[in-house]
């Protein structure tokens, strides 16, 4: 690791923000991805209820950490409502990781990316493995009802 300053690329604190209404294998498996690339991961659960979540951000919190290994101890989940940028200071990570799927999650990353970086906070975006690239948490929620 080469850890750096709060908004350095390099820093060893990272926050892999969002909905997770719900958490997917796609979703762990990113997780699983940036545990090994940073020394810290923050899975941030979004408390948006513009987006209508089927639970609130403290039971996906809970439900998520109840799903990951004990042994992935360099993970941790929190809910947040407010920008992701706000929480990275607030707590020292310099990166923000994204998952993308196909291009148009890359159109959709990129402009949010551009945003974060403005603001002092470098996005990482990592594409999804090809096997878990067509889940995403509103296919889940669609085969579950």
């Amino acid at each position: 690791m080469f850890p750096g300053p709060v908004g350095d690329p390099r820093n060893s604190r990272a926050v892999y923000p969002g909905t997770f209404d719900p958490f997917t294998a796609g979703h762990r498996d990113l997780v699983d991805r940036a545990r090994r690339l940073f020394e810290h991961v923050t899975v941030l659960v979004a408390v948006n209820n513009e987006k209508r979540p089927t639970r609130s951000g403290a039971q996906r919190a809970a439900d998520i950490r109840a799903g990951l290994p004990r042994e992935w101890e360099n993970v941790t989940v929190a809910a947040w409502n407010g920008l992701t940028v706000a929480y990275c200071r607030q707590h020292g990570a310099g990166v923000i990781i994204r998952g993308v799927r196909n291009t148009s999650d890359v159109v959709r990353e990129n402009q949010l990316a551009a945003m974060n970086e403005t603001l002092g906070v470098t996005t990482l975006l990592m594409p999804s493995r090809p096997e878990l690239a067509t889940i995403s948490s509103t296919i889940v929620r669609a085969t579950v009802a």
